[in-house]
């Protein structure tokens, strides 16, 4: 696969080209891909601006066919998106059609958003007089988008953008492009106009000031670190920023839970995805009464997981995405034996029929809150168990962390679970469910530093992609 940049409608070669490879067998390239420059990313952000007026007025019949198109242009190429998807970031095949799949619902979802969108009428305090809000797109938005999700970030982020009447620039990780590419293409054969959607392809590190500078607001998906450096960046021109980041979340069980239910979602939203999602989970914490008879049916099921090949259908965990993210996990496994930590499952690198990123499910037991384990987002297929004596101090430490994007609990009573959903400081919590596992006509997001700005994804990215203007209108006059 050969991708380029998209800019004011055309597809524009670069200098530099970036190769990707196959986290499943590493001696597979699947794309090469030109990088942008600094002028490119000029010419991007300059097109987009040029596209705002028209877009911002166009029908929002029109605009809300466009994105239906997109829409059905994924569910009709969703076996090709997850292949893609699956060579070249590592999900399984069925995870990357689940992906190209969630990506075409939130098309048809923000397609709808074009004639839902919102504003109000009010009676004035002032006879004569009404008052009007109306909602207003914010302009140019640049959207930067990471490699876990490389086709449901920028489909959420860009669908939402277009549909209330922004232009967008887009700019996926440079280790999984390809599906933004495809995005692109789709974009393109839905009839979007010159300059409303452009795409940037390469490190965007050369790029970044650049179209902060020119945006009127920034999206970002990324780590914690990175979306700070950003929120500075963006200060001096006060653009409107956008931040979805990090999180160390928890998962309690507490004695009463049922078993199996526990087990699963504790499985599903540490391992699914090879730990590969922000809202997964990265600290269990288990109350005394249950936690043998848990740690004993988790371990087994942790032991049981077949890892390989995204696209060999027996595969039930896929490798790491990258070299660099293997390293870090590798990294956060050897300091945790350190600090004295027992590994009971994993810790280790695995062998396949290719070369690849394959790492073994790892699970410690005898951790403490205090562990740099339990402290720093992993980003991979490793976690802990922390034993509590009852919810209190169950609590006390899912609280005792400054991430706060999800969080969980496995319980059978009504009251323990709803204290929970009061006392947790996380953005989004779940009850006998994985902590992971969004759905897109509600809000995402946690509290800063997991996230700043706006909620993500539903009626909630109103508020970010757009301006509300307050019109008071003197009827009487006449």
């Amino acid at each position: 696969m050969h991708g380029r940049n998209y800019i004011d409608g055309q597809w524009r070669n670069g200098g530099a080209r970036l190769a990707t490879t196959n986290p499943s067998d590493l001696d597979e390239i699947v794309g090469e891909y030109d990088q942008a420059s600094v002028a490119d990313a000029e010419d991007a952000i300059h097109a987009a601006r040029r596209a705002l007026p028209a877009w911002a007025a166009a029908n929002i019949q029109l605009r809300g066919d466009m994105l239906r198109k997109v829409g059905d242009a994924l569910y009709a190429r969703a076996q090709d998106v997850g292949t893609l998807l699956a060579r070249e970031e590592g999900k399984t095949l069925k995870e990357g059609i689940g992906e190209a799949v969630r990506a075409a619902q939130v098309f048809h979802y923000f397609a709808g958003e074009t004639v839902r969108h919102p504003g109000q009428w009010y009676n004035s305090l002032r006879d004569g007089h009404n008052v009007i809000v109306s909602y207003e797109p914010v302009g140019v938005v640049a959207a930067i988008t990471p490699w876990n999700f490389p086709i449901a970030i920028p489909a959420w982020k860009v669908a939402a953008a277009l549909a209330y009447g922004n232009t967008v620039v887009l700019k996926p990780s440079e280790y999984a492009p390809g599906c933004a590419v495809l995005l692109a293409e789709m974009l393109e054969q839905a009839g979007v106009p010159n300059g409303v959607f452009n795409l940037l392809l390469g490190d965007g590190r050369s790029i970044g000031q650049t179209l902060i500078d020119g945006a009127d607001a920034v999206t970002f998906t990324g780590a914690t670190p990175t979306g700070r450096r950003i929120l500075q960046m963006a200060a001096p021109t006060m653009t409107k920023v956008q931040l979805e980041l990090g999180g160390k979340n928890p998962f309690i069980v507490l004695d009463d839970a049922d078993l199996d239910v526990a087990v699963e979602a504790a499985a599903q939203g540490t391992w699914g995805q090879t730990g590969q999602r922000c809202t997964g989970s990265e600290r269990i914490i288990v109350t005394k009464g249950i936690h043998d008879a848990f740690v004993e049916r988790l371990v087994q099921t942790v032991s049981n997981y077949r890892v390989g090949h995204a696209l060999d259908p027996q595969t039930e965990i896929g490798p790491v995405a990258n070299q660099a993210q293997l390293d870090k996990n590798l990294g956060f496994i050897n300091r945790a034996r350190a600090d004295g930590a027992e590994l009971v499952a994993g810790g280790h690198v695995k062998e396949a029929r290719t070369r690849g990123h394959f790492l073994a499910p790892t699970l410690f037991l005898n951790t403490t809150n205090a562990m740099e384990l339990n402290r720093e987002e992993i980003f991979g297929p490793v976690a802990g168990i922390i034993k509590v004596e009852d919810l209190d101090e169950a609590i006390a430490v899912a609280r005792d962390c400054e991430l706060a994007l999800s969080s969980g609990i496995a319980t059978t009573s009504l009251k323990s679970a709803e204290r929970y959903r009061r006392a947790s400081n996380a953005g989004m919590m779940t009850v006998n469910a994985p902590t992971a596992g969004v759905e897109y006509h509600v809000p995402f997001g946690g509290r800063a530093p997991s996230g700043f700005g706006g909620r993500e994804q539903g009626a909630a990215s109103a508020e970010f992609f757009t301006e509300i203007k307050t019109a008071y209108i003197n009827h009487g006059v006449v």
